[in-house]
């Protein structure tokens, strides 16, 4: 319910009079009123990407400033070749960067969920992560336990080509 919409019903309602000691008062109902001040609609946080969270983290202290720095060095010295993650959010044509970010600083926000995966050869061997965290690799143990990885943990260890690769098993977990 929106505010003209509460007001609607507010009106529906009507307005009673009471009299107390010569007093006129004009009011509504306590429990009509909050029963309908709780259906009133609330902002709610916006999902982003992790990239846009963390650019927002960063710049969130003088938020207008480093989005006008942000959009005019985009457009200046525009390359696509070396944008970065939110860059490219930014001039996606499907994304509503403005809105979205301006939404983040006045109602909050929440990262999205990336998608996991389970990557494993077709003759069983999984992708593991190693014990640093630094490197993954196909283990020869299929014993092994698979690591749970997003597409951009792939694509930063450059395994990326594993979505196109008919010789490998990609399972979408939670």
């Amino acid at each position: 319910m929106n505010k003209q919409e509460l007001i609607k019903e507010f009106r529906k309602i009507g307005i009673y009079n009471l009299s107390i000691f010569s007093t006129e008062i004009k009011g509504i109902p306590t429990e009509s009123a909050i029963t309908l001040i709780e259906q009133l609609d609330e902002p709610k946080p916006v999902k982003v990407k992790q990239c846009v969270a963390d650019w927002y983290k960063k710049n969130k202290g003088d938020f207008e400033t480093s989005l006008f720095q942000c959009i005019y060095d985009l457009f200046k010295n525009r390359n696509d070749s070396e944008l970065n993650e939110f860059e490219n959010w930014v001039i996606d044509e499907n994304t509503k960067p403005f809105q979205t970010l301006v939404n983040m600083h006045q109602f909050g926000y929440e990262v999205e969920e990336e998608k996991r995966y389970l990557v494993s050869l077709k003759n069983g061997q999984p992708l593991v992560k190693s014990q640093s965290g630094n490197t993954l690799y196909f283990n020869q143990n299929i014993t092994a336990g698979n690591y749970k990885v997003t597409r951009k943990e792939l694509e930063d260890a450059d395994f990326g080509w594993v979505f196109d690769c008919p010789g490998i098993e990609i399972e979408e977990v939670e």
